[in-house]
């Protein structure tokens, strides 16, 4: 019962959390958002104490519960375990505690937090290492099954779906979360959860916590009859038969050995009473045990997708339109709400969930190195428009914070550099104006380019005390590869 209520729960949660971060629509953020504030280094950076006291005292009553019901990465190793072991039964064995790995990356991820180095932080997160492998390989072939739908439906002349654009948003992205999905499935293949146990920094301390916990997996020695199913069904390497031991720092309370033993010898239970004896205690009613099973669980669900066939873009049917190129900025531009560069990259988790649901196509993996697979701007395929705060709305740490509409007109992030080779009038006299004209603040007006000729070609120029850094002047720039006039960043976010 303990294993299947497990099962249940956790295939639940990772269907969810997973259906979160495939959404590009933004309605599921309102039912399912809590679902992301739940994870437990997202809230420790948010300084969110509630769902950090909440894990706590769940881990100190019941175990690493987390690690089996809430954290997806946990969860898909056991689905990867799961299949692995449809291959070959009863695979594990018991292995000592690599206590010198667990500790040096737990160090390192701490470190990593008080100096403010997001990548590493990003790296070592296990719910931002699942949202960085869901965004980058699962959400195009989303998005290409949600295409294929809307061309279906658009030829019945329903408009039930609508079509979106894919594309590569990093290829350095794509590359390491490739990489970490190598590194997370080949060791959940050959050894259950031995990432968990080994790497993750959160498996870390919670094992420690775990070791107090009430409520353990318990073995009877007087019952046992050392046949070793448990710990050859045990994917966490924990169950030491030889000397009827568990090491709790590393169980992650799955059921799994409950399941398998066939003499009673073990059992989901608080300690024992003192001056009682293992043949004294009462066994367990099965409605008790499933009560106490109730926070546990194991599974997945994988998005289905179709490819959709995309067609090439033209400008009026005739010419080919060559893609914006990103500019180079001294400057990386990060989102309104994050107050500043440095709040990004010391509270970032790098869990892909604002890069998936900005619907203006702005946001995308940073690949520097001090902050690299952070959210960065940059506007080829979209600006960040005045009414939209999603990103915001769906952060669960802290690295940006709720904003409202009218707040987010207020805020200051970049602002615009005109490039006179680039600009169509500054060198060839013909007549535009488009920044100008789509500049929300009306920080940009037309003057001519040379003041003692009235017929001189009328240029941008920019009011950089008005300019909020939207990129709508970049983005609509009729100017290719490169517009004429692009964002800086600002280190620090202004209130204009």
């Amino acid at each position: 019962m303990l294993r299947k209520i497990r099962i249940a729960l956790a295939a639940i949660s990772l269907l969810l959390i997973t259906l979160l971060m495939l959404d590009f629509s933004g309605t599921l953020v309102a039912w399912l958002g809590w679902i992301a504030k739940l994870q437990f280094v997202p809230a420790l950076l948010a300084a969110n104490l509630a769902v950090v006291l909440g894990l706590v005292i769940a881990t100190l009553l019941l175990g690493r519960i987390y690690c089996s019901v809430l954290c997806p990465l946990g969860i898909m190793q056991d689905v990867i375990s799961w299949i692995a072991g449809k291959r070959k039964k009863n695979r594990f064995t018991y292995s000592n505690e690599k206590k010198v790995w667990r500790y040096v990356f737990l160090v390192l991820f701490i470190g990593s937090i008080i100096l403010g180095v997001g990548a590493v932080v990003a790296l070592l997160d296990p719910y931002g290492t699942y949202g960085l492998i869901v965004n980058n390989l699962l959400q195009p072939l989303y998005l290409w099954g949600n295409n294929a739908l809307a061309a279906i439906a658009e030829h019945y002349e329903s408009y039930a779906f609508y079509g979106v654009d894919v594309w590569l948003k990093s290829g350095v992205a794509l590359a390491v979360a490739v990489a970490l999905l190598a590194l997370v499935g080949i060791l959940a293949w050959r050894g259950g959860r031995t990432y968990c146990n080994t790497i993750c920094p959160v498996g870390t301390v919670l094992g420690y916590l775990s070791k107090f916990s009430l409520f353990k997996v318990r073995m009877d020695a007087d019952k046992c009859k050392s046949c070793s199913l448990c710990a050859h069904n045990c994917k966490a390497s924990c169950i030491d038969i030889e000397n009827h031991q568990i090491d709790y720092s590393r169980c992650v309370t799955c059921g799994n050995c409950l399941d398998k033993c066939n003499f009673g010898s073990l059992s989901y239970s608080p300690a024992k009473r003192k001056g009682k004896t293992a043949k004294d205690a009462k066994p367990q009613p099965e409605a008790d045990k499933a009560r106490r099973a109730v926070l546990l669980g194991g599974a997945i669900v994988a998005a289905d997708a179709a490819m959709a066939q995309m067609s090439k873009k033209v400008d009026g049917g005739l010419a080919a339109i060559v893609d914006k190129k990103t500019p180079k900025r001294h400057t990386p531009i990060t989102p309104p709400g994050s107050l500043s560069a440095r709040n990004m990259a010391s509270h970032c988790t790098a869990c892909q969930l604002c890069v998936a649901q900005c619907p203006n196509g702005v946001l995308r993996p940073s690949h520097d190195l001090k902050t690299l697979l952070q959210p960065t701007m940059s506007y080829e395929h979209g600006y960040c428009r005045p009414e939209c705060t999603r990103c915001s709305e769906v952060c669960p740490a802290g690295a940006i914070k709720p904003i409202t509409k009218a707040e987010k007109s207020a805020i200051q992030m970049g602002h615009a550099v005109w490039i006179k080779e680039n600009c169509l009038p500054a060198f060839n006299g013909t007549s535009c104006g488009n920044c100008a004209r789509h500049c929300p603040s009306g920080a940009i007006q037309m003057v001519p380019l040379d003041e003692n000729d009235e017929n001189s070609a009328m240029v941008p120029v920019v009011n950089t005390e008005r300019c909020t850094g939207c990129g709508a002047c970049e983005n609509l720039c009729p100017s290719r590869p490169f517009s004429a006039i692009y964002v800086e960043g600002h280190e620090q976010h202004r209130i204009i």
